[in-house]
């Protein structure tokens, strides 16, 4: 019945046409828009619609809020949604955009928050809530949306984790059936010890180390990775690679206009 009704909104939502300035702040700030191919455009242009008016959009700390932000932050991470559908995003329910770095004030020892609250004064860029809030810096996400090749988005960071967290908890596997999450957890497993390996013997690797911090950051962070930097992340981490495809419906490194 919901369901139902859900569609129906949506359906007489999208009768709207986009707004041409929308487009254009699609075009000019949303560094993956141009790189879609005209039915994906048109996907995303819907997803985006929908998601700024399905969520809670609030300016904090004296930011005014204005179209430009929202379509940016929405259209940033709806790709996210291309292979599959706005059930990924239904444990978001309010987005509150700061000016700029976010400074935390220090919480109690013990008050649990995501993934474990920081006790002193902490400066962040973005959080995703178990409430279902998502906060975000707005120059670093406009900065994480004109680039999408440097391997660094905090939207799609913070909406990864709160995919992650639509079971109840922020495991680094997202929902999905146990022969699925059976193999999930041993691709992710053995990469994220290796990754920790090698951070142990001062060597690179393709996700910056703050992935290994536990291993919903290591999901979050693969996130990122795998929609700015496709190809290099399916040969350097094919297995994880394979898995996050399937899961998002999505095989970005096969398009050659990704990939030139």
């Amino acid at each position: 019945m919901f369901h139902w009704l859900t569609e129906r909104r949506r359906k007489h939502l999208l009768e709207t046409p986009f707004p041409a300035e929308w487009l254009a702040t699609l075009e000019a700030n949303v560094a993956i828009y141009p790189l879609l191919d005209d039915t994906e455009q048109q996907t995303l242009r819907d997803l985006t619609q929908v998601f700024i008016s399905e969520k809670n959009w609030e300016g904090c700390g004296g930011l005014e809020l204005v179209d430009e932000m929202r379509v940016t932050i929405a259209g940033t991470g709806c790709q996210m949604l291309l292979g599959r559908d706005h059930d990924l995003f239904r444990g978001v329910s309010s987005i509150l955009v700061y000016p700029s770095t976010v400074i935390i004030p220090p919480r109690p020892v013990g008050v649990f928050t995501f993934p474990i609250g920081p006790v002193g004064e902490t400066a962040i860029l973005g959080e995703a809530t178990q409430v279902g809030a998502v906060i975000l810096a707005w120059d670093n996400a406009k900065v994480g949306a004109a680039d999408a090749r440097d391997g660094r988005n905090t939207v799609i960071h913070e909406l990864a984790h709160q995919i992650d967290m639509l079971d109840g908890d922020a495991t680094g596997t997202p929902p999905m059936d146990p022969p699925h999450a059976r193999n999930w957890g041993q691709v992710f497993e053995a990469a994220f010890l290796a990754h920790k390996n090698r951070a142990e013997h001062h060597q690179k690797s393709l996700l910056r180390d703050y992935a290994i911090t536990n291993e919903a950051e290591y999901f979050a962070v693969a996130a990122e990775v795998f929609f700015e930097k496709p190809k290099q992340f399916a040969t350097t981490l094919p297995d994880v690679y394979t898995a996050m495809a399937e899961f998002f419906g999505l095989d970005l490194a096969a398009r050659d206009s990704r990939n030139k």
